[in-house]
């Protein structure tokens, strides 16, 4: 029984079940019934029988039974898979019952090389390392995956590839790399798409209009600022021989919301220092923060961006039916990465110290402009106090004042930072000579605003916002803190300077009464100079503010001046009424009251002059 039940086992099995399923069959058997026989008894005659050579197989552990017949077939199942694949997965082996499948492998082949999930023939080599080679001679590239096994992963790759001579002859010659796991690039084709990849890069650099400093170029800008420094303190002797001098200038005066009566004054010497566009972040944190906070401010292209223009210069990668592009994307955009930042920094350098003359030149001019409109600003905007008490005036004068002069004021920095970023990313631009004319709308501003990199474009769109706001000091805060940020100055009016602006706008609205000889256009520059005459303060009041305007001055004038005054302001007012609802008809009806309503304020004219010619010579 013991021998029969031994001979018919094929697979590897546990003797203590089998020594109990011969208990079983003993208490069955007729005649034999209670016999009762020890596992130890059966084991006895097993190890007899083995010993004999009666019984063929292995015993491991005194129990477990393999029998030759298995392990033959075993052994025969791998060389048969072996020879015919030159390979054999670690799997297999296990589902064959090898637990050690390295070991069983290694014991068998010792041509053969371990991989990670498993065991190669030396010819599944040569087959890859021709491949590889004719890959490198081609300039081209190759992923190992798509020759080997299916089974295989891009670690069993990777492993494979250290064996071929191809891959190390191409290595230590400079002549290929070993990208991710799988993919061997020649660096012939590393070069061309990288050549390519730059001037993408270049299209990249100057269609990029944020202009964020490059952490390596701080020191550039710091350098340009030191030059700046050292040529102040002649500009200032130079300024000071040109003070007081002004000359005369058109002034626009419309009888509409648009109307400006721009102030002519002295130009304005800058003490100190001239402080650069410099862009910082203050803010203090952990180096990983600083790390983090300068690679978004670095204006690079980023991983995805790289990747995506790979893959429009190198179709070939999506053509080739790859599961996932991103697999042979991203070691690729990994590795040309940190060249085409090292390539952007020094072509930014390069530019950024060509333009730094045009930068200096820029900054100047910023700054002299500056330096007179902010001025101004400050003066128009005291004269609105006089009209706090009238709700609906006040916000009529503001408004006014922020359409216009603000306006002019908010358009001139938004178009110089704009051209100094451009500037600082190696964009050539022309300066404009007449950059505080530049006029922009709500959409422009705003475009601009959010070009600026960072806090700054946080200010600037402030600055946007009150504009289109009701009060104007809610546009010198943010317009403050924008100039704060930028590194510009903002010079304070003080009383001096409050003499000086209103003496020289007094002497240009007096040459502008003397010469005006159209009718409507004489009242708001009267009203103006009356305002600095009796009041004091630079009023900037379009149209329809003009009335309260008027009869703000009654106390203040005597009755004749001020019966001259309004008769003159409801003379022009009809005039105007009368020109808008004219049909252009030479026989209209309202053509005899025009021509009479100019012929009005034709003879009160000289009246009107008078009234504050006379003032102001006495």
């Amino acid at each position: 029984m013991v021998r029969g039940a031994a001979r018919g086992v094929t697979v590897p099995t546990n003797l203590s079940f089998l020594w109990g399923t011969l208990q079983q069959l003993l208490q069955a058997m007729d005649g034999a019934g209670g016999v009762a026989t020890e596992s130890s008894f059966f084991q006895s005659l097993f190890n007899g029988l083995a010993k004999e050579g009666e019984i063929l197989g292995s015993l491991r552990a005194g129990v477990h039974w393999t029998p030759t017949v298995f392990a033959t077939a075993q052994r025969e199942c791998v060389d048969s898979f072996f020879s015919q694949n030159s390979f054999i997965s670690y799997d297999t082996l296990q589902k064959l019952g090898i637990s050690q499948p390295v070991q069983f492998l290694q014991s068998r082949y010792a041509e053969g090389i371990p991989l990670v999930t498993a065991f190669a023939h030396p010819s599944m080599i040569e087959m890859l390392d021709a491949a590889v080679e004719d890959a490198i001679d081609r300039s081209s590239w190759i992923d190992s995956l798509s020759v080997l096994p299916t089974s295989f992963g891009s670690q069993d790759a990777s492993k494979i590839l250290s064996h071929c001579n191809s891959v190390q002859s191409a290595l230590k010659g400079n002549k290929g790399m070993i990208l991710g796991d799988s993919y061997v690039f020649s660096n012939g084709f590393i070069k061309d798409v990288y050549g390519r990849m730059e001037k993408e890069l270049e299209v990249f650099r100057l269609s990029g209009s944020s202009g964020v400093i490059l952490s390596d170029d701080f020191h550039l800008v710091m350098e340009a600022k030191t030059r700046t420094d050292s040529g102040r303190s002649g500009e200032v002797n130079e300024k000071k021989k040109k003070k007081g001098k002004s000359s005369g200038a058109r002034t626009e005066i419309l009888i509409d919301d648009e109307e400006i009566i721009p102030l002519k004054s002295k130009k304005n010497q800058r003490k100190g220092k001239e402080a650069s566009l410099v862009l910082s972040d203050t803010k203090k944190g952990t180096k990983k923060d600083l790390a983090r906070t300068q690679e978004d401010d670095l204006n690079i292209p980023s991983d995805d961006w790289i990747m995506q223009k790979i893959l429009t210069l190198v179709p070939d990668f999506e053509e080739q039916g790859l599961e996932d592009p991103q697999t042979i994307l991203g070691p690729l955009a990994n590795y040309m990465r940190p060249m085409l930042i090292s390539s952007l920094k020094e072509k930014r350098k390069t530019l950024f110290s060509e333009n730094s003359g045009k930068m200096k030149h820029l900054l100047d001019n910023l700054q002299k402009k500056l330096d007179e409109a902010f001025l101004n600003m400050q003066l128009y905007e005291k004269a609105l106090d006089l009209f706090e008490d009238d709700q609906s005036t006040s916000a009529v004068l503001h408004r006014h004042l922020l359409r216009t002069m603000a306006a002019s004021i908010g358009d001139m920095l938004f178009h110089n930072l704009d051209m100094h970023n451009k500037l600082k990313n190696g964009i050539n631009v022309e300066e404009s000579p007449n950059s505080e004319s530049i006029t922009l709308g709500s959409a422009e501003r705003t475009a601009l605003a959010k070009s600026f990199p960072g806090s700054l474009s946080k200010k600037a769109l402030a600055v946007v916002e009150a504009l289109e706001g009701k009060r104007v000091e809610a546009f010198m805060t943010s317009l403050r803190e924008l100039a704060e940020e930028s590194g510009l100055l903002l010079k304070k009016l003080d009383k001096k300077l409050e003499r000086t602006l209103l003496h020289s706008y007094r002497k240009d609205l007096t040459a502008q009464v003397s010469a005006e000889t159209d009718p409507v256009l004489l009242l708001p520059k009267v009203v103006s100079l009356l305002y600095i005459q009796v009041r004091n303060k630079a009023l900037q009041a379009p149209g329809r503010a003009i009335s309260v305007a008027v009869s703000r001055l009654k106390d203040k004038l005597d009755d004749s001046a001020f019966k001259i005054l309004t008769e003159y302001q409801t003379a022009a007012v009809t005039l105007l009424s009368l020109l808008s609802a004219s049909t252009g008809d030479e026989e209209d009806c309202t053509s005899d009251r025009i021509l009479s309503k100019r012929e009005l304020l034709g003879n009160l004219m000289p009246a009107l002059k008078g009234l504050v010619l006379g003032t102001a010579q006495s």
